[in-house]
Order: C-alpha cells, then sequence, then structure tokens
C-alpha cells in the first residue's frame, strides 16, 4: 500500500490500522469459516477534498500512475464480486492493493 499524497499522519496510521486489523480479523474468524480481507484502492476520484483539489492531484500523480490516470468506483466492483464469491473461499488476511501499478514502481 502506498502512502497518503501529503503529510497526513492520521490518515497514514488508520491505512496501518486496517492492514493489522484486516490480518488479525483473518485469524480470529478463520476457524468459523469466515475470510476477512481488505480492499485498498489506489489513485480514485472521490467526493474527499473537492474538485479543485482533484484537479491539481490529477495533473500532479497522475503521470507518476504505470497505468495512468485516475480510477473510478468501478474499477473496484470486479474486486468485490471476486471477494464475495466462491473464487475466494482460500483467500483470507490479504488486501487487495488496486492501484493501478502504483504501489509496483
Amino acid at each position: 500500500m502506498g502512502s497518503a499524497l501529503f503529510p497526513t499522519p492520521a490518515y497514514c496510521a488508520s491505512k496501518g490500522a486496517i492492514s493489522n486489523l484486516t490480518r488479525e480479523m483473518a485469524i480470529e474468524y478463520a476457524p468459523l469459516g469466515i475470510n476477512v480481507n481488505a480492499i485498498a484502492p489506489g489513485f480514485f476520484r472521490t467526493e474527499l477534498g473537492g474538485a479543485d483539489a482533484w484537479d491539481e492531484a490529477v495533473k500532479l500523480l497522475g503521470p507518476t500512475v504505470p497505468m495512468h490516470g485516475v480510477g473510478s468506483p468501478d474499477d473496484l466492483k470486479g474486486t468485490a464480486v471476486y471477494l464475495a464469491s466462491r473464487a475466494s473461499d482460500y483467500v483470507t488476511g490479504h488486501i487487495l492493493v488496486i492501484d493501478a501499478g502504483y504501489t509496483a514502481r
């Protein structure tokens, strides 16, 4: 998982907490047959920050994403369907990073 675009300790701490919580809950609920996973979206356009902030962020960071550009909520649908399906029955404690290659660079 990447980090926040700008210094934001609370944001970074919350990302770490989700990571640890996902793994801990996976261990806790595995004996009950419950899978626990998380989706870590990368650079996705949301209403957080307002339109002006997004336009500036897209100019600044869009070119740094290997697949270029910004994701949309539609780009997360397949991952959510996979995690909700029988195809992921043997997957637990995993954080699926959906970021168009940003953290792979």
